[in-house]
């Protein structure tokens, strides 16, 4: 099965419409202190194997980074092992909404 994609403004339309969105942000600590999508949850993509009980199956994550390709690869893992995840193409570099701190 084909990877599922969504694109940033796509997020944005969800987020606009209070959407209950599950983000999951791949970047590193230094690159999450500039913002993250507001309610994501911060697991950098080294860490994804390791903490991946912390996520149910049976919830929709959209998986973002900087620019697409780390969490392409988390959400290829992800969907690997059973999980409901979708890449948010372009990444935080493309998202044009708010940010949390």
């Amino acid at each position: 099965m084909a990877l599922k994609n969504i694109t940033a403004n796509e997020v944005l339309d969800k987020f606009d419409a209070n959407e209950a969105l599950n983000v999951i942000d791949v970047r590193e600590d230094d690159e999450v202190a500039n913002g993250v999508i507001p309610g994501a949850i911060h697991i950098p993509l080294g860490q994804i194997a390791d903490r991946q009980g912390e996520l149910n199956k049976e919830t929709p994550y959209i998986i973002v980074c900087h620019a697409g390709g780390r969490s392409f690869t988390a959400a290829s893992y992800l969907d690997s092992e059973g999980f409901d995840v979708t890449n948010m193409e372009g990444g935080m570099s493309a998202w044009e909404g708010e940010l949390e701190f």
